[in-house]
């Protein structure tokens, strides 16, 4: 089983495999204030504190409120922290989410992002596809993939990534830029994207999962919940675990808005699934 302290590339970084996920520091629905500013400063600090160096975030959740937030609780940020971010997206005023997708569109995110992280450079930003907001939908992301091409030539970004998109998506996109990540909705009970795990990770491409653990619907499963009793873990820290274990090109971005659940989360990367429980988690 991977170590703790184990890393992988993300773009030209070397981050940890258990990262921060944010999109829950915002209000409900990821709309909205932060639910507690000072419990959500906490979440981050203790994150950095924990030896996590990889934080994922939009300036479409709040929208802007925690990208705020990032900037009150870690700015000037350690040198090893990568933060990435994603751009594809805009809030209406009920909180629903719409494609923000023409290069003007894209441009402003960007900058948005930018001027909320307190940032002049951006890590990594994903181009998160809105051909259907639900789901990877076939397409052609061109002219999208254009506009972060031009920002990245002017140095606001560093690298390009891809979010809620097809295989056929990442090997055109490939053609154009080099990519760094692919975040995707992957988890044990939602293997679709199997295969595309197994070649970016034979390119050295990291694949993001988000929804690690399920979503706004958490993971049920009597399987899982056996496994967890086994191990004396949690049915999440199991999930987690298998993620870590599924292929070494995986990095996890767990999102919370609790310190303790926080400590929780980075705990399962301790967990030694043996092989024998793989094929049993592998069975849901």
């Amino acid at each position: 089983m991977s170590k703790p302290s184990m890393t992988y590339r993300l773009g030209d970084r070397e981050v940890g495999r258990l990262g921060y996920g944010a999109m829950q520091l915002a209000g409900p629905g990821v709309f909205g204030p932060v639910k507690d500013e000072a419990r959500g400063i906490q979440v981050l600090r203790d994150a950095i504190a924990s030896g996590v160096n990889h934080i994922d975030t939009s300036d479409f959740y709040g929208p802007h409120e925690t990208n705020r937030l990032i900037k009150k609780a870690l700015h000037p940020y350690p040198d090893n922290l990568c933060i990435v971010t994603k751009v594809g997206a805009r809030r209406d005023e009920k909180g629903g989410w719409l494609p923000a997708f023409s290069p003007q569109e894209l441009t402003q995110a960007v900058e948005d992002n930018l001027r909320n992280l307190g940032l002049e450079t951006i890590d990594v930003v994903n181009l998160r596809s809105m051909l259907d907001i639900h789901q990877p939908k076939e397409g052609s992301l061109e002219p999208q993939l254009e506009a972060l091409i031009r920002l990245k030539e002017r140095g606001l970004i560093h690298h390009i990534g891809l979010s809620n998109v097809t295989a056929t998506q990442v090997a055109d996109a490939q053609k154009l830029t080099t990519i760094a990540c692919v975040q995707n909705m992957y988890n044990l009970a939602n293997r679709r994207d199997d295969a595309l795990v197994d070649t970016l990770s034979e390119q050295g491409i990291a694949y993001v999962p988000f929804f690690p653990l399920g979503g706004f619907s958490p993971l049920q499963s009597t399987l899982l919940d056996e496994v967890a009793a086994t191990l004396q873990a949690t049915p999440m820290q199991v999930a987690l675990a298998w993620l870590l274990k599924r292929s070494p090109n995986i990095l996890l971005i767990p999102g919370t808005s609790s310190p303790e659940h926080l400590q929780e989360n980075l705990a399962s990367a301790t967990l030694q699934l043996s092989e024998d429980v793989m094929d049993r988690l592998n069975g849901i």
